[in-house]
């Protein structure tokens, strides 16, 4: 039985590095003061349930598509992946995210909510993945290890900077301001996911997607490296000019 079970307990694995190793990398630039164990695990899972929303969204909206347009259109293709995928799946992570992190007293950073962003969308990328690799096997895993779950942990970078972001504001009364940054939090996610989406199922040339892959995985790692430079205290208003471009 062991020997059956082995190959399924590798691919798993192999499911589950890629994202360990991202958020190990992430959980080390949090360079103020790091998030307790406890809550990234937290997180990780919310981003787990996530998926499952996303899954009735996105039969649903499949479903109604697929009455309107000809799955070959583009416009069926556009509604499908920037607001039947993007905007449900990055959505609900942000809704599991809100809910887990905004009224907590460790959210004392701006930093923070590039930290927990990445769990809740490493958690979904998880899950998703092992869907996959079970599904298809190691090619899949190998290729899904450098392509879609870096790909969520950028979607999660893009989205925790707008957040964290919007919990300083908050804090320190811009309430309008906190407003807009939130809204960008799932805007710009679920755009990029759309692109991204989009591009690798066209039916171009591959290079065209490892451009886009390669340009956002750059963009996110500069990202993080900079908020994590000029990481601050949601308390400390030293020396800062308080726009809502000083993101």
């Amino acid at each position: 039985m062991f020997l059956f079970a082995a190959p399924s307990l590798l691919l798993i694995a192999l499911a589950i590095l890629p994202a360990i190793l991202l958020m190990i990398y992430i959980y080390k630039q949090d360079r103020l003061e790091q998030e307790p164990t406890r809550m990234i695990i937290s997180l990780a899972t919310l981003g787990v349930v996530s998926t499952f929303l996303a899954m009735i969204t996105e039969t649903v909206g499949m479903a109604v598509l697929g009455r309107m347009f000809s799955e070959s259109s583009v416009v069926y293709r556009l509604l499908l992946y920037f607001i039947v995928v993007g905007l449900s799946e990055e959505g609900f992570k942000y809704l599991v995210l809100k809910i887990g992190t905004w009224r907590s007293p460790e959210f004392n950073c701006k930093f923070d909510g590039v930290v927990y962003a990445v769990a809740v969308s490493l958690g979904f990328a998880v899950w998703e993945n092992i869907k996959y690799v079970m599904t298809y096997g190691l090619a899949t895993a190998l290729v899904r290890a450098v392509t879609a779950v870096p790909g969520h942990a950028c979607f999660g970078v893009i989205m925790g900077a707008w957040y964290g972001l919007a919990k300083r504001k908050q804090q320190q009364g811009w309430d309008s301001a906190s407003r807009l940054a939130r809204f960008m939090a799932v805007l710009l996610p679920t755009i990029i996911h759309g692109i991204y989406d989009f591009i690798a199922t066209a039916n171009t040339s591959s290079i065209h997607f490892i451009m886009f892959v390669v340009i956002m995985f750059v963009v996110c790692f500069y990202t993080v490296k900079r908020l994590s430079a000029d990481d601050k205290y949601h308390n400390d208003d030293q020396g800062e000019d308080l726009n809502i471009i000083d993101i």
